[in-house]
């Protein structure tokens, strides 16, 4: 797994990921619902998304948009398997650990914490 300071720096260079912004609906449900609810929700997609050692549809599984999750995935390559292994070190072929989906909400709640603080 990256430093977080590191991997950032490296995705605002990615020209892919760094086009990726919150729409204005995702940024009006992720203020209405609050982080903590979003981050909950982020906890239940990659469980049932990205955690199995081998998902299915593995590198179609994360809509692009429909959720606030959905976008931040996408924007920090968090999205599938081979993003989380090309991007984050975190190796396909076996069941994530609890270390590694506290670090992937981690940095999904970094890039969505962004939208809150900024301005409206």
């Amino acid at each position: 797994m990256r430093d977080l300071d590191e991997l950032f720096a490296a995705l605002s260079r990615a020209g892919f990921r760094a086009q990726f912004r919150l729409p204005d609906k995702d940024l009006k449900y992720l203020r209405d619902k609050g982080l903590d609810t979003v981050l909950r929700h982020a906890d239940d997609f990659v469980a049932k998304r990205l955690a199995a050692a081998e998902p299915v549809n593995d590198g179609k599984q994360t809509p692009y948009r429909g959720h606030p999750v959905f976008v931040a995935q996408h924007a920090t390559a968090c999205c599938c398997r081979t993003c989380l292994e090309k991007w984050h070190r975190i190796p396909r072929g076996r069941v994530l650990t609890e270390l590694e989906r506290a670090y992937i909400r981690d940095v999904l709640g970094r890039w969505l914490s962004g939208y809150l603080s900024g301005p409206s």
